[in-house]
C-alpha cells in the first residue's frame, strides 16, 4: 500500500510451516532491534543517508512523520505485521502512548556512508496532537479485534461442517 511522500507501508507476507508461520525477511545493510521505552514521545529523527523500514515486533506505536507542515500519525502494532519504508529526508519520530515497550526492528538500507547528523534529534517545531495519535491506535485495535472475529467465525464455520 503506498502511503506518502515515498513512504511505503505494506503487509508482511508470511508462510505457514509446520507449528510456525514465517514471514519475509527484509533486505538490508543492517538490522537494528530499537525498544520504545512506555510512554515515550519521540523528537523527531531525519536520515539522509538511509532508508528505514521498520516492523513492530513487540507493543505498539504511533509513527509520526511531518510532511508539509503537518504531522502524520500511523499506527503500528505487532498483532498487525506491516512495514514502514521511510525513504531518506523524511522527519520521522515515534509515540507509544503505551505502560508496555515497543520492540521495533529496523532494517537499514545504506545509501552512502553514515552521517553523524543521521542521529541527531531535532526539536519538534509544534507539539504532537497525542489525541490524535490515540484516536489512530484505538482505530487499529478495532480492526484487528474486527479481523480476529471474522477469523475465529470462519474456523468455527469450518470446525462445525
Amino acid at each position: 500500500m503506498a502511503a506518502h511522500r515515498g513512504i511505503e507501508i505494506y503487509p508482511l507476507a508470511s508462510i505457514q510451516g509446520g507449528m510456525a508461520q514465517f514471514y519475509t525477511p527484509q533486505s538490508s545493510h543492517e538490522t537494528m532491534l530499537v525498544q520504545i521505552p512506555p510512554h515515550t514521545i519521540d523528537d523527531l529523527f531525519v536520515h539522509k543517508s538511509q532508508t528505514d523500514q521498520i516492523l513492530v515486533v513487540r507493543g505498539r506505536l504511533a509513527l509520526v512523520t511531518l510532511e508539509n507542515k503537518q504531522y502524520r500519525y500511523t499506527p503500528l502494532s505487532d498483532r498487525l505485521p506491516q512495514v514502514v519504508k521511510i525513504p531518506p529526508g523524511v522527519l520521522h519520530g515515534a509515540i507509544n502512548l503505551d505502560s508496555e515497550p515497543c520492540t521495533i526492528v529496523n532494517a537499514v538500507l545504506r545509501h552512502r556512508p553514515t552521517q553523524p547528523r543521521d542521529y541527531i534529534p531535532r526539536p519538534r517545531p509544534f507539539p504532537y496532537n497525542l489525541a490524535i495519535a490515540g484516536a489512530k491506535l484505538a482505530e487499529m485495535e478495532a480492526v484487528i479485534i474486527q479481523q480476529a472475529v471474522v477469523s475465529r467465525g470462519g474456523f468455527i464455520q469450518n470446525i462445525c461442517q
